[in-house]
């Protein structure tokens, strides 16, 4: 079984560590000492530091009772006798720091502190011995040993760097910092050496704070027991149970709920941990802890908690069931926040607004919320939520206008400002058809739709102009054709025949391959001609009912997409962004309505794969012109289907708009 404690570099004194030849020999840089240097010193600066914790030290025992008796008499001194009987580690991971810290060592006058000898070069353990000063190392310098010319470049950036820093008190300070409160996480292990090395190295995957901790439980003498049965009954019930929450956090959908992409790491029940040691849940933040930001720092808590526990003669047994009793809790904590649906969508909403797991955990605990689940969503979870919302009078906001037609309108600033209320918008929307289809007896083993918040934060995500606020000059010949085709439909039949007639002729006259190629600029002036009119007399059917320039800056003419569909389309007209979106749904690839060569008008038709983009619910509704049953105009997004969606958002967000 593995074991780990916290090791000064005082106690590693007179022990004897030896470098394998599955690894390479010592290689850092300049640099890299250099930084350790400043780091340590830094953290000596510090009011109340606590300790400077060094990266994991693996090593494994190996055994020191074979002929000890003939070692012992053969020794030279009485420190090379304590060698032999500590027996000696084989260093499965951190020689790199082991060598520097004892180069360091070296440098502050106390030579051979620890042995270190190395597999794969048959000198570099003499070379390092005979080591004191920079002056020594130059004069060893063997050009055909690698492993000699980085450890005396080691050597001189110590010697020049302290003689910089210190006089010979300041080193004294510096060497009792280094020897006292700088320690080693020391990990022993009783497995496979080769096998945990190529693990650290070869995968780089170095041991988590996760890790770190399994081996801090797990030990076999936290459990206080003779009863080897039991013990391995603990070890194996938090195993598994381990193994389920890492298993769960795996989960995409489950993980981006809590967390925004990137903040990625090798075991992600590290979140858990994480979350006990920021919020101190177990009461025993260690005051010297207070500024650490270092990656071990939650290990450190653990590890400070348990010998607490221990200094007040606490059960290790119980110490540690505490701990994992916590770590259960906040886990089925966050799993039932993830399959409620309330819950879900209205936490999910303020992680997106930035609020953090953990005010809302501390909140969801707190022992005065008397009233349950309901009490917390109301007094908590919706509250919070209107405080993200910075402009609620949504009739008179204006986004991203220079100059307001009166001085009564609120100027909302950049679009993006609008975002909260349009995600607000399609949870809101999401939860009340939830609970209509639940309310029907057909539902009531649950139908739950859940807004992928993971596709949400994978995809960059922009506010989109409903109706292009730049208007489309509709120069090309593309283009009038796609717009005229969209009119063409949208005039039913026996309506307007007359117009119908002209946008036929139209075609007949002014498209087809042989056209566009052969052009000239009078053709092209009596097209644009043509089709100036026949779009003024489209327009003036419903003339009153588009948006001014104002209007198009309102809530009523914004939603949310994708920036991958936002941008694809462009300063497309409306039938042409509902085309591409209605694709990209589908994941086809819809072609725009075309003439044949009989000059027959086809509709609009998939043609062939395309990719697919999430639709968010809200955004689809806005281009099926779902929200204004009355009427439909499928060429525009007219004043009538904006007023509709506007009230449709008051309706839905009621609770957080007042």
């Amino acid at each position: 079984m593995n074991t780990l404690e916290l090791k000064s570099i005082a106690e590693l004194q007179n022990l004897a560590f030896d470098i394998p030849d599955y690894q390479r020999g010592y290689r850092w840089t300049q640099r890299q000492v250099e930084d350790l240097l400043n780091d340590i010193l830094e953290f000596s600066q510090k009011d109340n530091a606590g300790i400077y914790c060094l990266q994991p030290l693996v090593v494994v025992k190996r055994s020191s009772n074979e002929q000890l008796l003939d070692k012992v008499h053969a020794a030279k001194d009485l420190d090379e006798v304590k060698r032999i009987v500590n027996g000696q580690w084989e260093v499965v991971d951190g020689q790199q720091r082991l060598t520097t810290i004892r180069l360091i060592l070296e440098e502050l006058g106390l030579p051979r502190f620890y042995d270190i000898t190395y597999q794969t070069r048959e000198n570099s353990a003499d070379f390092l011995n005979g080591v004191t000063t920079a002056e020594a190392a130059e004069e060893k310098t063997e050009k055909n040993n690698i492993d000699f010319y980085h450890i005396y470049q080691a050597v001189s950036v110590i010697g020049r760097w302290l003689n910089e820093k210190f006089d010979e008190k300041g080193k004294k300070f510096f060497q009792d910092i280094l020897l006292n409160r700088v320690k080693f996480i020391w990990y022993e292990t009783e497995e496979d050496p080769k096998e945990v090395f190529a693990r650290l190295n070869i995968g780089k995957i170095s041991l988590t704070n996760a890790e770190l901790i399994k081996a801090l439980l797990l030990n076999k003498s936290n459990f206080g027991s003779s009863n080897d049965d039991k013990i391995r009954l603990w070890q194996q019930e938090i195993a598994m149970e381990w193994d389920v929450i890492e298993y769960a956090l795996q989960s995409n959908e489950f993980w981006l709920f809590l967390n925004a992409p990137g903040n990625e790491r090798p075991t992600r029940i590290d979140y858990v941990f994480d979350m006990i040691c920021r919020c101190d849940l177990l009461d025993c933040k260690d005051e010297k802890e207070t500024d650490a930001t270092d990656d071990f720092r939650t290990f450190r808590y653990f590890y400070h908690y348990l010998t607490e526990q221990k200094q007040k003669e606490i059960s290790l047994t119980q110490a540690v069931r505490t701990i994992w009793e916590k770590v259960r809790e906040i886990f089925h904590t966050l799993q039932e926040w993830f399959d409620d649906m309330e819950l879900y969508h209205y936490i999910g909403y303020l992680i997106c607004m930035g609020r953090r797991v953990d005010e809302i955990y501390k909140q969801w605990t707190n022992p005065d919320n008397k009233s349950g689940k309901s009490g917390f969503i109301e007094n908590y979870l919706k509250e919070d939520i209107k405080k993200t919302i910075p402009y609620k009078d949504i009739e008179n906001t204006v986004y991203e206008v220079e100059t307001e037609e009166n001085s009564a309108q609120i100027k909302g600033g950049s679009k993006t400002n609008c975002r909260p209320i349009l995600l607000l918008h399609n949870l809101q929307t999401v939860i009340n058809q939830n609970r209509i289809l639940s309310a029907n007896a057909k539902y009531k083993n649950g139908v739950f739709y859940k807004f992928p918040f993971h596709l949400y934060k994978l995809e960059g995500w922009d506010v989109e102009h409903i109706d292009s606020n730049t208007e489309n000059g509709l120069n090309d010949i593309q283009s009038q054709r796609e717009w005229l085709l969209n009119a063409y439909f949208g005039l039913q039949e026996g309506s307007y025949p007359e117009l119908r007639d002209s946008i036929e002729n139209f075609f007949k006259q002014h498209t087809g391959k042989v056209y566009e190629q052969n052009e000239d600029s009078n053709k092209q002036t009596a097209r644009d001609e043509l089709f100036a009119e026949l779009r003024r007399q489209i327009e003036g059917i419903s003339d009153n009912n588009r948006l001014s320039q104002i209007e198009k800056n309102k809530i009523w003419n914004f939603t949310l997409l994708d920036a991958s569909t936002n941008r694809s389309y462009g300063n497309a007209i409306f039938p042409a962004k509902r085309r591409v979106i209605i694709g990209k749904d589908q994941g086809k690839k819809f072609t725009p309505p075309t003439i044949d060569g009989n000059g027959q008008i086809k509709e609009s038709s998939p043609t062939e794969n395309g990719s697919s983009s999430f639709i968010p619910p809200c955004t689809k509704y806005v281009f099926l012109k779902y929200y204004n049953t009355a009427s439909f105009d499928p060429n525009a997004w007219t004043k009538d289907d904006a007023e509709a969606y506007k009230n449709n958002i008051i309706e839905v967000l009621k609770d957080f708009l007042s």
